[in-house]
């Protein structure tokens, strides 16, 4: 579905999207962005809970039927302390999915019990690299955290094993509505579910329940959207997350498909999409006037679609993609007016619900 589309200022960025964007949430450790999704929640939904996961629960119309579950994960990609040497250098493993030749030459942040600690990637230089070294992508055991200290000793005085670290990588507008930031993935899904349940309270209460999820561990295995749909027990659930824009150099369109930044939401059709929860969304799309892209997959996404579809009896489950650039590197892109998009395409799917209706 494709129309012409005037030109517009520039969107301004989200406040709340900012917040999350700076909250640092590494699987496990998401407890900054938790607070945020607080702040800015839980005194406008009708309910606020914390599952034992630490995923959030924001509830609108406790009473409402049927039961719509939106969930965006607040967990973004990190690393973990595993060694430190004798001579103070921290040596880490990947919490997510690292493209190892992004890692060096990063400043990080490292939660520690007394604060942040900062920290910087290291690796051998490339002019002590034989020309075939210098070919390789570094194993994460031939790569390190520098904080500065001059032994075992001193570093273990300021960091602990097990302490998480998150790339230094803030928000900043790269040119008109196109921004880059760390996590991205997937704080801009986290940031639309929640902004979308602040919307429909503003405005008259749709006759439906709304329980907008900012799940947890999804990067490393969609384990929060286990629980957390346990608990919401949704009729019909709706996920966003981060889908590929192909829109770059080096994408092979027969093999990815075609998705670009500003092209609007993509919505996923395949086995982990109920036919009837995708038709909604296009007549919703169509009625907002909201151009979209489609994307088919043939298998279970790599999502919280794919735990929430399966969890109970069986849940109807929609997905939403926000098209990006550069996914889980430490500077991906996205459009903010698809981000826009998607809210409003939410906004309208959740007015859509008749009282008591199923899938």
């Amino acid at each position: 579905m494709k129309r012409k589309t005037k030109k517009t200022t520039p969107p301004k960025p989200p406040a709340f999207l900012e917040e999350l964007l700076k909250a640092r949430s590494p699987s496990g450790y998401e407890e900054e962005a938790r607070e945020v999704v607080r702040a800015r929640v839980e005194k406008v939904a009708d309910k606020f809970e914390v599952d034992n996961l630490g995923n959030c629960h924001a509830t609108l119309g406790t009473r409402g039927s049927p039961t719509l579950m939106l969930a965006g994960h607040i967990d973004e990609l990190g690393l973990i302390i595993k060694h430190v040497n004798e001579k103070g250098f921290l040596y880490f493993d990947a919490i997510g999915g690292h493209d190892r030749s992004m890692i060096s030459g990063r400043r990080v942040d490292i939660l520690t019990r007394k604060g942040i600690i900062r920290g910087v990637t290291g690796k051998r230089a490339i002019h002590l690299m034989t020309p075939e070294e210098r070919k390789r992508v570094p194993e994460f055991h031939q790569m390190w955290i520098d904080i500065g200290a001059s032994s075992r000793e001193e570093a273990l005085e300021r960091v602990t094993i097990g302490d998480a670290a998150v790339y230094d990588h803030g928000f900043e507008i790269l040119s008109g509505s196109l921004a880059t930031s760390r996590a991205f993935d997937d704080k801009s899904g986290a940031y639309a579910v929640n902004e979308t349940l602040l919307r429909l309270a503003k405005a008259k209460k749709p006759t439906c329940k709304v329980v907008a999820v900012s799940t947890v561990q999804e990067e490393i295995g969609t384990r929060g959207a286990i629980s957390s749909a346990h608990l919401a027990n949704p009729d019909v659930a709706l996920v966003v997350d981060v889908s590929h824009a192909t829109d770059h150099p080096d994408a092979d369109h027969r093999k990815y498909g075609r998705f670009s930044l500003g092209g609007g939401p993509i919505l996923t059709r395949g086995p982990n999409i109920h036919p009837g929860v995708f038709d909604r969304l296009m007549d919703c799309a169509l009625d907002e006037k909201i151009d979209v892209q489609i994307e088919a997959d043939p298998r279970p996404t790599g999502t919280d679609a794919r735990a929430i579809q399966v969890a109970r009896d069986g849940i109807p489950t929609g997905l939403i993609g926000i098209p990006l650039r550069y996914m889980h590197t430490p500077s991906e892109v996205i459009d903010l007016n698809d981000l826009e998009a998607v809210v409003r395409l939410m906004v309208a799917f959740a007015r859509s619900l008749k009282r008591g209706e199923r899938f």
